[in-house]
């Protein structure tokens, strides 16, 4: 789930001529791409859009090779059940690790190692790590501070009583709706029209909305609020979002290359999408999550920032739930999760984090989510079964 990209393409990229890249305000309408001309978009952000770049530093995050899951090897019992997950899902590149070690690694070419795949909606736990971050390092005092107090621009619209917490949980009781096959949907209009001048684009949107709900009382996955904790972080920090992830975590952690953050029409990143990585820099993430959010020992964030992020603070369903822009299960499970298959699935209890970087035919579909979880399931399985 993520935001949906609104406009459509324009006649120079129509005929293949690469266009002048835009900002998210003019980004194009990717639901109504055929799945090819989506797909070359997603492995290709910077080519699109206007970019802040992640720097990497001098020295990558080595991912060292571990035992191959046997079942999952050329003639293995479940080698076509992999090609056919692959397939079907449109899974273009596949990555598990645990205890950091690569145990199966797959892509469909022409992607490879190299490739930069956006992000969606993983962009927003990583988002989410960095108000941890901002928190550690003294720059945001309270999780229970008007966003108003950071986003000045704010004051006076609905958001004027949201606290930080409530716009991390999505509980704002602001007015959203996000349905990504709606053009006239509050996520379709947000990134179809220009902003008011020298306005951060969702903050131009989303301070003309109405109320619906107290806050802290109704859960409504937005978006724009994620992209408004993107400019929570960078009003408190004094510093753009991409140079504050690169400062935390990118250089310090080992990313192995830059990453490509996709900014509106004033410079700000979108802090709830389009964040484009390479396959093991996802995975390199979510090694540092399971690892405490750690950096050569010391970790980055509060010490129970992560048991609190990553725990349901709001149900969205039986056995589900949202955390701190994470996805939660009462196994003790959580995720990262973008629209198009997106996942970032960290299961602390087997020390596994499993990646897809997938273009499937539509945004999001309950069949298409079944079958991410069920091939989670089959590689749990195969790494219990290795172990007896």
């Amino acid at each position: 789930m993520a935001v949906a990209l609104v406009l459509v393409l324009t006649a120079a990229h129509a005929q293949q001529v690469a266009p002048a890249r835009e900002p998210a305000s003019k980004a194009a309408a990717i639901l109504t791409w055929p799945p090819a001309q989506r797909e070359r978009y997603i492995a290709a952000l910077d080519s699109f859009f206007l970019t802040r770049t992640v720097k990497a530093g001098p020295r990558a995050h080595v991912l060292d090779r571990g035992r191959p899951l046997p079942a999952f090897e050329t003639g293995g019992q479940r080698a076509s059940d992999l090609d056919g997950f692959m397939n079907a899902q449109r899974v273009r590149g596949l990555l598990v690790l645990q205890d950091g070690r690569i145990r199966l690694e797959r892509y469909a070419p022409p992607h490879t190692a190299a490739t930069r795949w956006n992000s969606f909606s993983i962009a927003k736990s990583i988002t989410s790590t960095l108000v941890g971050a901002a928190i550690k390092d003294g720059y945001i005092q309270s999780l229970d501070h008007s966003v108003a107090r950071y986003i000045k621009a704010l004051q006076g619209s609905a958001y004027d009583d949201v606290t930080v917490r409530q716009l991390l949980t999505m509980t704002s009781g602001v007015r959203w709706n996000e349905d990504y096959t709606d053009v006239n949907s509050d996520v379709a209009r947000m990134y179809a029209q220009p902003p008011d001048p020298g306005f951060d684009m969702t903050v131009s949107y989303v301070r003309k909305l109405p109320r619906e709900a107290a806050p802290g009382v109704k859960w409504v996955y937005k978006t724009s609020e994620t992209n408004l904790v993107g400019v929570l972080v960078s009003e408190a920090t004094g510093k753009h979002l991409a140079d504050y992830l690169s400062e935390k975590i990118w250089r310090p952690y080992g990313m192995e290359r830059d990453g490509e953050w996709m900014v509106d029409d004033v410079g700000h990143e979108q802090g709830g999408c389009c964040l484009a990585m390479t396959l093991g820099d996802y995975g390199r993430f979510g090694q540092f999550i399971l690892d405490g959010a750690r950096v050569d020992g010391q970790p980055i964030v509060p010490e129970n920032w992560l048991a609190d992020a990553t725990r349901t603070q709001v149900s969205t369903g039986a056995g589900t739930g949202y955390g701190y822009q994470w996805w939660t299960r009462d196994d003790g499970t959580f995720e990262g999760r973008g629209i198009y298959g997106q996942t970032l699935h960290i299961d602390r209890a087997r020390r596994l984090v499993i990646v897809f970087n997938s273009a499937t035919e539509q945004p999001t579909g309950r069949e298409s989510g079944q079958a991410r979880q069920a091939f989670i399931a089959a590689v749990k399985a195969e790494v219990d079964a290795d172990k007896r």
